[in-house]
C-alpha cells in the first residue's frame, strides 16, 4: 500500500526573495517544486501538498488597497481563498507538466480550517500581513477599517492579525477520498481559510494560520506516514550563526523538545517547523523531515542508501 507524505512549502518558494512576483517567475519556481513532488511520487508516495502564500497575499492586498476607491476591498479570509485558487492552479499545471501523463490526477482543494474563537491569539494579534504604510496612512486605515497596526522594523507600519492554531480541516473527508484514488492533492493553501461556527453555519474570520501547523494537523487527520517541511536550508542547525554551528542529521522527539526548550529554535525561525514536527510524531506519525525540496525524497528513503550530504534533518520517535 502506498505511503502518504504531506509536504509543506512556503510562499517564498513560489515568489523568491528579490523577485517581484510575476506570473513567469512564479511558474518557473512552481516547476522546480513539481519536480521534487513527482520524485516522491515516483518513489511510491501518495503526496498532499500544502503551500504558503505570504508574498502572494501581500501583493494581492496591495492591489485591493490601490483599487479600493473603485472596487470594494474584500476581507482577508477572502483574499486567502483567492490565492488558494491562484496557487492551486499554478502548482497543478506545473505538476501535470512534470508528470508527463503518468499521474492519475492532480486536484486542488479550496480548504477551510476550523479555529477556536477562545484561542488567546485573538487577543494578541502578531502576524504582519499586506503592504507597508507610513505612520499617517497606518493611523487612518486603523481608524477606518478597525485594523491593528504595528511598526515593522525600519520599513514602516503594517497591519497585524491573529494567528490561531488550527483545530480541524473542514474538507478532510474529501481529501482522504482523493488520496485513496492516488491523486496528488494540493490543499490548505496559506494555512487554510480560517473559519469558526456562527449563527448561519461556518463563517470566515480575518486571521492567518501558520501553514506548518496546518500541514501537521492535516497530516495527522489523514494518517500520513511522513510530514515534510520544506525550507531553504538543507538541514536544521544547533547554535546557528555561531562558530559552534553544526548540522543535525536526525533527532528524536525528546532531543528536539530539549533543544526547543533550550532556545535553539526561535519562533521567528525554525521554531514553528520543529513544533509541528514534534506534534506530528507524538500524534502517531512516523517521520518528519525539515529540508530543501530536492532533498525530500532522499530524506524519506527508509533504506538509508543516500549519504548525509544528500538528505535533510529527520525527526523520529526513537532511533532504529
Amino acid at each position: 500500500m502506498p505511503r502518504t507524505a504531506v509536504v509543506a512549502l512556503g510562499g517564498n518558494a513560489i515568489t523568491r526573495n528579490g523577485q517581484s512576483g510575476t506570473y513567469e517567475e512564479q511558474a518557473r519556481n512552481a516547476r522546480a517544486m513539481a519536480a521534487a513532488v513527482c520524485a516522491l511520487r515516483d518513489a511510491g508516495w501518495n503526496v498532499v501538498l500544502v503551500h504558503g502564500n505570504g508574498p502572494q497575499v501581500g501583493n494581492l492586498a496591495i492591489q485591493q488597497d490601490e483599487a479600493a476607491s473603485i472596487v470594494p476591498a474584500l476581507p482577508l479570509f477572502c483574499v486567502n481563498s483567492m490565492t488558494q485558487g491562484q496557487l492551486g492552479s499554478l502548482l497543478g499545471l506545473a505538476l501535470l507538466a512534470e508528470g508527463r501523463g503518468r499521474l492519475p490526477g492532480v486536484v486542488s482543494v479550496v480548504t477551510h480550517v476550523m479555529v477556536d474563537p477562545a484561542d488567546p491569539a485573538f487577543d494578541r494579534p502578531t502576524k504582519p500581513v499586506g503592504p507597508f504604510f507610513t505612520e499617517d496612512q497606518a493611523r487612518r486605515l486603523a481608524a477606518a477599517r478597525n485594523w491593528q497596526i504595528t511598526k515593522d522594523g525600519d520599513r514602516g507600519f503594517r497591519r497585524v492579525v491573529a494567528s490561531p492554531k488550527p483545530v480541524g480541516i473542514v474538507e478532510v473527508d474529501a481529501i482522504r477520498a482523493l488520496i485513496d484514488q492516488h491523486m496528488i492533492v494540493v490543499a490548505a493553501g496559506g494555512g487554510g481559510i480560517p473559519v469558526m461556527a456562527g449563527d448561519r453555519g461556518l463563517e470566515g474570520i480575518d486571521a492567518v494560520i501558520d501553514k506548518d501547523f496546518t500541514a501537521q494537523r492535516l497530516a495527522a487527520s489523514v494518517n500520513a506516514d511522513a510530514l515534510v517541511l520544506v525550507t531553504d536550508t538543507a538541514k536544521v542547525h544547533l547554535d546557528f550563526g555561531t562558530p559552534e554551528q553544526r548540522a543535525i542529521d536526525e533527532m528524536t522527539v525528546d532531543e528536539a523538545t530539549k533543544h526547543l526548550n533550550d532556545g535553539q529554535f526561535p519562533d521567528g525561525s525554525m521554531g514553528p517547523k520543529i513544533r509541528a514536527a514534534i506534534r506530528f510524531i507524538k500524534e502517531g506519525g512516523r517521520t518528519a523531515v525539515i529540508t530543501t525540496a530536492d532533498r525530500a525524497g532522499p530524506s524519506l528513503d527508509a533504506a538509508g542508501t543516500h549519504p548525509d550530504d544528500a538528505t535533510g534533518t529527520r525527526i523520529v520517535g526513537v532511533r532504529a
